[in-house]
């Protein structure tokens, strides 16, 4: 794995234990900035054919 993969997967999976923390914090505007980040990581992931798995958000 590259060091570009590897850095991709690592903010992915760091995003989302950060979302999951803002749910449970009920900060619905953090919730939504990590939302949007997440949906961006996820979308470079598929543009450069990096496969995320499955997620827990």
């Amino acid at each position: 794995m590259d060091a570009f993969t590897t850095g991709l997967l690592q903010r992915i999976r760091a995003t989302e234990s950060d979302l999951s923390r803002a749910r449970d914090e009920g900060d619905d505007f953090l919730v939504e900035v990590e939302q949007a980040e997440l949906e961006d990581l996820r979308r470079l992931a598929a543009e450069h054919g990096v496969e995320v798995g499955a997620s827990h958000a």
